[in-house]
């Protein structure tokens, strides 16, 4: 990570939300852990993550409004085995933007995989895209200075960490559920106000 610095951490911050498979949940981490030890600054660390991630959103979002769903659907059943994506996946990623609306890119920053699929959907329905900057830009500060933040302060314990991260995804989940609960209460009462 120090000898990366801060442009190496916008760049694999970038890779984690086009690939899957690079977890941010390594990479911050570790530059806040890098920044403790003086190599780095904190703020440095949380804003070129951010803007990686940025970047990499707004990329995601351009192949989605560009692209017509057959097109893009073509180019996974292609080659997205190559980035570890599947047809359903972006399937399942339609979905929840249609049930959940502009909401779930706030959300969908902060949950694994989900970052990475949100960007492609909120194009091809072409959401605002102030709006979904703005969304994503919000939902990736909070994710990204948390991260940082977990490097910074506890990264020479390990074991706290892996129990700090165990214990944010119940948290995270536990925050989507409350708001499709919410979300579903209020649209069927909604619906029971139409009859």
């Amino acid at each position: 990570m120090e000898s990366l610095g801060y442009f190496g951490i916008a760049i694999l911050m970038f890779l984690d939300n086009v690939f899957p498979p690079i977890p941010s949940e390594i990479i911050m981490p570790s530059a806040g852990y890098s920044a403790s030890q003086g190599s780095l600054i904190l703020i440095g660390v949380i804003i070129s993550g951010s803007i990686g991630s940025l970047i990499a959103a707004a990329f995601l979002y351009w192949v989605g409004y560009k692209f017509n769903h057959s097109s893009i659907f073509r180019w996974v059943d292609r080659y997205g085995k190559y980035i570890f994506l599947k047809s359903s996946d972006v399937e399942k990623s339609l979905k929840w933007f249609e049930q959940y609306g502009h909401r779930i890119v706030f959300f969908g920053r902060m949950i694994p995989a989900v970052r990475s699929l949100i960007s492609i959907p909120a194009g091809m329905s072409h959401m605002p895209f102030w709006k979904f900057m703005l969304f994503s830009s919000l939902g990736t500060v909070i994710w990204t200075t948390f991260l940082a933040c977990v490097g910074y302060y506890f990264g020479q314990n390990q074991a706290l960490m892996h129990k700090i991260f165990s214990q944010v995804g119940y948290v995270i989940i536990a925050l989507v559920v409350l708001f499709i609960v919410c979300y579903l209460y209020r649209r069927s009462k909604r619906k029971s106000n139409d009859i």
